[in-house]
């Protein structure tokens, strides 16, 4: 017998305005899922949200049935131990959306939470949007049988997988990439300077170990090994670490003994500064290379994890680079240090390279542009926009037309 969870004040179940359902599972969920909320508003003001998210969607009116936090867990070994609450949380999520018959369900990225409770609400019959397809190019293509069915619209974030879905029977649509609305572009080089005090003249270098709890503790002691071996020949270098609030204290608590202080830098704002400071990054692959590449600053990729998972890894990534740069751009823009190659050794030799010849940097800088101009949706739109007009489309095409 399931136990009916009494729906948490949110929306009154009898109102005017069309209802959106909407659920972010993690921190870049809830930021897309904001500006997705202010461009929808932005078409109709009278709409009303419901759903799951973080502190940016809670701030713009959306009162989350639960924490969020609750469904950002990452890892096969780290899900084990919260199956029993994210089944909870699953049971809860159905039967608000039961409750309330929105008049669309729109989840964003987080896909096994995400697709497994669009499955759940099919019989429903009420209109499924998923927002950020999943990466199944790059490796697991078999996961696309268990797809079919799932939703009435997938959108996606980068330029080749409408084609990709498409070859394979999926519809997918272009929206463009959320990391042109990131605000990278509005940092600021002096006011970095000026805030942390630092000399013109040291060269500042990022360092971006990841922003997971499995991911720093392997490779910040590398970062740290590399910074030694960078000050032979560039005494006075600046490292500066960008970090989330979640790893803010384990950061710096394992830079404390650090010989040569790096500066933390845990505001967004701040962040983008430095970025326009920088001389050069090394960080971990993610959508933290887009970012980098919309700031130009030039870097090293790098990457690693237990070996166990490298060897499964290596098996099944399907694709030629593991850099998003370096996908986009068709070939190696930026070096990719993975697995054996992420020593300290390796890592101060690459970074030294950019850091002595101005011309690899340009080089990069230069093929950054192509990049990113490929990850702009048609139309002079933003991002969040052309997303909204694909929501709104959908909410107007009558359920009878969508194929069931």
């Amino acid at each position: 017998m399931v136990h009916m969870v009494p729906v948490q004040g949110q929306v009154p179940l009898h109102h005017h305005g069309r209802v959106i359902w909407i659920l972010a599972g993690e921190a870049s969920g809830d930021i897309i899922g904001a500006r997705l909320m202010q461009a929808l508003h932005r078409r109709d003001p009278a709409l009303v949200f419901a759903g799951v998210g973080g502190g940016r969607m809670e701030v713009l009116g959306l009162r989350s049935l639960f924490p969020m936090s609750d469904l950002s867990v990452m890892g096969f070994v780290e899900i084990l131990p919260r199956l029993q609450l994210l089944s909870q949380r699953m049971i809860e999520a159905v039967q608000d959306i039961e409750l309330r018959r929105p008049d669309i369900v729109i989840t964003i990225d987080s896909p096994g939470f995400s697709l497994r409770l669009l499955r759940r609400i099919e019989p429903l019959g009420v209109r499924r949007l998923h927002y950020v397809a999943p990466q199944v190019w790059a490796w697991r293509e078999k996961r696309l049988r268990r797809y079919k069915g799932l939703w009435d619209r997938l959108l996606c974030l980068l330029p080749f997988e409408p084609e990709w879905f498409a070859q394979r029977g999926f519809e997918g649509r272009f929206v463009g990439h959320p990391v042109l609305q990131s605000g990278v572009m509005e940092g600021n080089a002096e006011r970095f300077f000026v805030r942390h005090d630092i000399e013109r003249h040291r060269p500042v270098i990022i360092l971006m170990p990841g922003s997971r709890r499995s991911e720093v503790p392997k490779l910040l002691p590398i970062f740290r090994k590399m910074v030694e071996l960078l000050r032979r020949d560039f005494p006075d270098i600046c490292p500066v670490i960008p970090v989330t609030p979640v790893m803010s204290l384990k950061v710096r608590k394992m830079v404390a003994k650090w010989p040569c202080h790096p500066i933390i830098v845990a505001d967004i704002h701040d962040k983008h500064d430095a970025f326009r400071a920088a001389r050069c990054a090394l960080t971990k692959s993610g959508t933290s290379t887009l970012e980098l590449a919309m700031a130009n600053v030039p870097m090293v990729v790098t990457y690693k994890v237990n070996l166990l998972s490298a060897l499964i890894a290596r098996w099944m990534i399907k694709v030629p680079y593991v850099a998003m740069v370096n996908l986009l751009a068709g070939r190696e823009v930026v070096p990719e240090m993975l697995q054996e190659k992420c020593t300290p050794k390796q890592l101060a030799e690459k970074v030294s390279e950019i850091l002595k010849n101005p011309e690899i940097a340009d080089a990069q800088r230069a093929a950054f542009a192509d990049v990113l101009g490929q990850l702009a949706p048609t139309g002079e739109r933003t991002p969040a926009d052309a997303a909204a007009d694909e929501v709104m489309d959908l909410m107007n095409t009558p359920l009878s037309e969508l194929e069931r």
